[in-house]
């Protein structure tokens, strides 16, 4: 299992004013490696359409990162976009 990356200030800074439902999702993706849209609503028991909803305004912000999945194309994966 890798380290959990933590959020650095800039980003903290970003999430302030998202929604909470943002928060949690940056949140998770803090701790996870990489999750698609489905695998975020089983984690964060939040509805699908919530979960894009938040990933559209992390997307926004600049917080996340996405890119397709090479198991399932069709799928995005996301991850915290964490300044190293």
């Amino acid at each position: 299992m890798s380290a959990i990356r933590t959020a650095d200030e800039a980003t903290v800074e970003q999430l302030r004013d998202l929604p909470p439902s943002a928060k949690l999702v940056a949140k998770v993706l803090e701790y996870e490696e990489s999750l698609t849209q489905s695998e975020l609503a089983e984690e964060t028991l939040l509805p699908p359409r919530t979960v894009r909803y938040a990933l559209t305004r992390l997307d926004e912000a600049g917080v996340v990162d996405s890119r397709f999945s090479f198991v399932d194309a069709r799928k995005r994966l996301y991850t915290l976009a964490v300044d190293e």
